[in-house]
């Protein structure tokens, strides 16, 4: 019950920051209290997921979704993605040291790879081993907000998208700015980003460099990191009515960190890694008639990952592997009477050169098709669809699905999906060759049969969405061992069945004085599965039985805002553990000064069975803005 105690305490004694955006709640509450009798109706704007297909507004969404607004990520005390995702319930970030050095990303139970990463749209998939798919070269001040759809993607994203998505997606300037933010805090962190964009009528830019590093909080967990990103949105054509745009975006991060303990086991104090992550995309989008439209797209993605087993001894074991992603996608969406057809393809080509994986390559084809039907006078929304893969190395594969809502009113909308969804191996499932680790080329991908049902609801100043979902997968992934004198490697489960509820709350009372809002989620789990009594798991089955996640925002003045995050977790192979952190800003668009704690309580808790995490963590920092007028 002891997170319960502290949820009452951070109520009872603390106000908190706020969680309105444009896409979502654009509502900001008075600084006076409203004599009740006089209390208006909270009007929430609907959002519109960002995507390259079919477009739905929020009540007509039939999965489940949550965004984190920009006004959010602001306030919020996070220097990573990484420690943005943790707040979302349902989404579980095992995270490998602090500040975004490493992290696996899984949604409801699944493990890193069945979670499909973008950035901006563009897949960040890792083929080597999904532990890389969070190298993100971007800073948090540059997003504009992060998508996360639970459940089954596969039909609308491909494989990878097993368990959900997650799009990441970045500010397009609206004035031309040039800022500059100083972090400084305990173990020796420093965190220096400068940032740039110019906003014009036919084009924008936006640049950014950002360079952290920290001494580490104990024994060889230092690390430094180095993000550089450029993005830039050209209007096309003369036509308002018909708008043409190109889109260019390119990034880089590099990271190099001591990794104490990360693989194998803790007892491997002196581990470390170096990763560089490149990511490149051109995307061209035209409106040809009022209703048709099309898109298309070319990325290249390259990570590279060097590894020692002994820091000061780079020759007792050493790994060094370099993948590539090339793709091209064109996608074409047509408005009909009976609502929206889109279909398209994509084509993609992965290569990795590894001194212990190999040469190897791999081929995809993939093409889908789905219609929007608009029932009932657009109360009734229906989405089946298709989607076809192959893969060189494995055999196609054909991934149905269905989507439908039903609007109650305008303040309730019921929805239901289900659908197959799918994975191919990664190269380190397949072939790795270490020490206590060893790849499995006679895997099979994994297959999952994933559906739920649930209600969105908007009524006064509560905004609430509650889901029941099951997922059914066979041949799952993991790497086991019979006992610890054993390698790990991995094998194909008979059998991981999900299933468990989510909730998600967001208050955002206007009657209360300073309170600006207040937002709960919960998701509880139940995995059973077909493994052998006594084999040890090191992913599939470590997921979060019950968690808890909670903000809190207060607004002391129009420029002075109080956040408190809180998180819950309860693990089945972990002791749980209660995390909170508060952060206090002063931000008056062109001055911004903070100061944050991160774990205020000082718990000492793992998010994997292998790396302890930071115990306290004091930051400050001081941001300035030069804007167009200036």
């Amino acid at each position: 019950m002891k997170h319960l105690v502290v949820i009452f305490l951070l109520v009872s004694t603390s106000g908190f920051g706020q969680d309105t955006s444009k896409n979502i709640n654009s509502v900001q509450p008075p600084d006076i209290f409203i004599p009740a009798g006089q209390i208006p109706e909270l009007t929430l704007k609907e959002f519109t997921l960002e995507s390259d297909r079919i477009s739905f507004s929020e009540m007509e969404e039939g999965r489940s979704i949550v965004v984190l607004s920009k006004e959010k990520i602001k306030n919020t005390p996070a220097m990573s993605i990484n420690e943005l995702l943790v707040q979302v319930a349902g989404v579980d970030i095992r995270q490998r040291g602090a500040n975004g050095v490493q992290a696996d990303a899984g949604i409801r139970g699944s493990t890193f790879d069945q979670v499909l990463i973008l950035l901006n749209g563009v897949r960040m998939s890792d083929p080597q081993t999904g532990h890389h798919s969070l190298n993100i070269p971007v800073d948090v001040a540059l997003i504009e907000r992060i998508e996360i759809v639970k459940g089954a993607g596969a039909r609308v994203y491909g494989q990878n998208a097993l368990a959900g998505v997650i799009n990441i997606i970045t500010k397009v300037p609206n004035e031309s700015f040039l800022s500059e933010r100083v972090v400084a805090g305990d173990f020796n962190l420093y965190d220096l980003t400068v940032s740039g964009g110019i906003s014009g009528k036919k084009a924008s830019h936006l640049l950014s460099l950002n360079r952290s590093a920290s001494d580490g909080y104990q024994y060889n967990t230092d690390y430094e990191i180095t993000n550089a990103f450029y993005s830039s949105k050209l209007k096309l054509g003369k036509k308002e009515e018909f708008p043409q745009t190109l889109s260019v975006m390119g990034g880089f991060t590099e990271k190099k960190f001591g990794a104490n303990g990360f693989y194998s086991s803790p007892d491997f104090v002196d581990q470390y890694e170096e990763t560089q992550t490149s990511v490149v995309s051109v995307k061209y989008e035209n409106k040809i008639t009022k209703k048709i439209a099309v898109n298309a797209s070319t990325y290249w993605r390259r990570n590279q990952d060097e590894y020692l087993f002994l820091r000061q001894n780079p020759s007792f074991f050493r790994n060094m592997h370099i993948n590539n992603t090339l793709g091209v996608n064109l996608n074409m969406i047509a408005t009909n009477k009976l609502g929206e057809t889109a279909f398209g393809v994509d084509l993609s080509k992965v290569w990795i050169q590894s001194n212990n994986l190999g040469k190897r390559q791999r081929d995809v084809q993939t093409a889908f098709l789905e219609h929007k039907f608009s029932l009932l006078n657009e109360r009734l929304f229906v989405t089946p669809g298709l989607q076809a893969s192959y893969f060189s190395d494995f055999d196609g594969v054909l991934l149905p699905g269905i989507d439908a809502s039903y609007r109650i009113s305008k303040k309730v909308t019921v929805f239901a999906n289900a659908g197959y969804t799918y994975r191919v191996p990664t190269y380190t499932d397949l072939f790795y060759q270490g020490r206590t680790n060893i790849g499995n080329e006679n895997l099979n991908p994994e297959v999952a049969l994933s559906y739920e049902g649930g209600v969105r609801a908007k009524i006064g100043f509560l905004k609430l969405q509650a889901s029941y979902f099951v997922r059914e997968g066979n041949n799952i992934i993991d790497w086991t061992k019979p006992d610890e004198s054993s390698p790990w490697q991995p094998n194909n489960l008979i059998q991981l069945n999900t299933q468990g509820v989510d909730v998600d709350l967001l208050w955002q009372p206007l009657t209360i004085k300073k309170i600006s809002s207040i937002g709960v989620g919960y998701t509880y789990l139940n995995q059973e599965t077909g493994v052998e009594d006594g084999l040890l798991s090191k992913y599939a089955l470590e997921n979060l039985t019950h968690q808890v996640t909670a903000f809190f925002a207060f607004k002391y003045h129009k420029h002075l805002t109080h956040f408190v995050n809180y998180r819950y977790s309860d693990r089945v192979n972990l002791d749980d553990y209660s995390i909170v952190d508060t952060k206090l800003s002063y931000d008056n668009g062109k001055i911004l000064i903070f100061g944050e704690i991160a774990n205020l309580l000082n718990q000492e808790y793992r998010e994997t069975n292998l790396v302890v995490m930071p115990g306290r963590w004091f930051r400050i920092g001081v941001g300035c803005k030069l804007t167009t007028g200036n």
